[in-house]
C-alpha cells in the first residue's frame, strides 16, 4: 500500500533543500501535508500509520499550533 502523502512530505523535502532548510519557504506545503494527514486519518481511522505523518493527536496539535500561532521557522529564530 502507497502512502496517500508521500507526494505533500516529498514537496516539503525538495522545497527544503531548495531554500537552505528555511522552513517558513514551506509553509504552504507543510499546511498541504498536514490537510492530506487528515484527510488520511479520516479515510483510515486514528490507529492507521503513515510515515509520512505525525500521529493525529501530534497532527492535531500541529495544526492549531499553526492555525493560532503562525508559527514557522522565521519566528522561532527571531525569538531567540
Amino acid at each position: 500500500m502507497s502512502d496517500p502523502c508521500k507526494k505533500e512530505a516529498c514537496a516539503i523535502q525538495n522545497c527544503l533543500k531548495r531554500h537552505g532548510y528555511d522552513e517558513s519557504k514551506c509553509s504552504d506545503l507543510i499546511d498541504q501535508l498536514y490537510a492530506c494527514c487528515q484527510g488520511f486519518y479520516l479515510e483510515r481511522g486514528e490507529n492507521a500509520r503513515s510515515p509520512c505523518c505525525p500521529i493525529p493527536s501530534l497532527l492535531e496539535f500541529k495544526i492549531k499550533q499553526r492555525q493560532e500561532e503562525k508559527l514557522d521557522a522565521k519566528l522561532i529564530q527571531s525569538n531567540r
